[in-house]
């Protein structure tokens, strides 16, 4: 079965590639290498039995359309995103020319293509908004009442996903992410927290805390993600599905289990008031997913951020 995958080269998108090879499908990479790496995909081309193909290619191109129709994939995971939140709110036509008019040619070349499928991929963080704390953990049936641009592109590409389905017969899932982390994920991205931590805490760096650590969120293992997206593809039709734990975590607890899990006992915290514009708490109910799916996560927060940890280590060094 052919798949294609966009933003294929990024953190989860090369971790899904690698899952749809070793499942024996044939993908398609698009990515336009903007965040992601080919160095994220480098196993998985050195090995020959895979039936892989990279285009690097931009998705607000319009040519994104005919590449789509020429490789008919059956089922198209759209990961490809303007994923920075700041960046949205600073460059908001940026934003939406990557997330809305990119999508729109990726659901294009997939309606003329023949696809069976989209597989998107949602943000469980935005496109909610800021909930009542009465209303923890969120669930899909909460208004959707995003707070920045790059919420609202997600918001609307659920909804364009909708029209198509009913107009071409195109079928959909959305998947709301939740704080995604593991293996190959970039420190410098704004949801990076555990990835920024493991690299400060090996190199005998100080941490930063906002709002005194006190911020929750729900931490969720890029394998277990995967899971979903792969289950997505036969499961879940027309729906939009929370992948999160359920569990909230204070960035204070998640400082402290990755510091003792690195041999630093008396880490060096700074600390920093709240940024602007972000959540104070941020935790979703995953059980749609499991209703619909077949799915839940099986990683514990100890166990993932143990992983994150030793392959950083492994990580050339980086300057200070």
């Amino acid at each position: 079965m052919r798949m294609l995958v966009t933003g294929g080269a990024g953190f989860i998108g090369s971790n899904l590639v690698e899952r749809l090879l070793a499942e024996g499908h044939a993908v398609d990479v698009i990515d336009n290498l903007s965040t992601g790496s080919l160095a994220n995909l480098a196993e998985a081309r050195a090995d020959r039995s895979n039936e892989l193909t990279i285009h690097q290619a931009d998705i607000r191109s319009p040519d994104i359309v005919d590449l789509v129709v020429r490789r008919k994939p059956e089922v198209v995971f759209h990961l490809a995103a303007q994923a920075d939140v700041r960046v949205s709110v600073a460059r908001p036509a940026f934003d939406a020319e990557v997330n809305l008019i990119g999508s729109l040619h990726v659901l294009e070349g997939a309606r003329l293509g023949g696809t069976r499928k989209v597989v998107f991929a949602s943000s469980g963080g935005t496109i909610y908004g800021d909930p009542d704390p009465d209303d923890l953990p969120v669930s899909e049936t909460h208004p959707q009442q995003p707070l920045s641009p790059y919420g609202v592109a997600k918001k609307a590409v659920h909804d364009y996903l909708t029209a198509y389905r009913a107009l071409h017969g195109l079928e959909f899932t959305s998947l709301a992410l939740a704080n995604v982390y593991g293996p190959r994920q970039n420190p410098h991205g704004e949801a990076g927290v555990v990835a920024i931590f493991a690299g400060r805490l090996l190199a005998g760096r100080p941490c930063t805390l906002f709002d005194e650590g006190r911020q929750t969120r729900d931490y969720v293992y890029v394998d277990d993600v995967v899971d979903a997206f792969f289950r997505a593809a036969t499961r879940g039709s027309g729906v939009l599905c929370n992948i999160g734990t359920g569990v909230e975590t204070t960035t204070g607890d998640l400082h402290a289990i990755m510091a003792e899990q690195a041999g630093v006992f008396e880490p060096v915290v700074m600390m920093a008031p709240a940024r602007h514009g972000e959540l104070v708490r941020s935790v979703l109910d995953p059980a749609r997913a499991r209703l619909h799916l077949g799915w839940e996560p099986w990683t514990s927060l100890e166990d993932g951020t143990a992983e994150v940890l030793r392959w950083a280590s492994a990580q050339p060094a980086e300057a200070p």
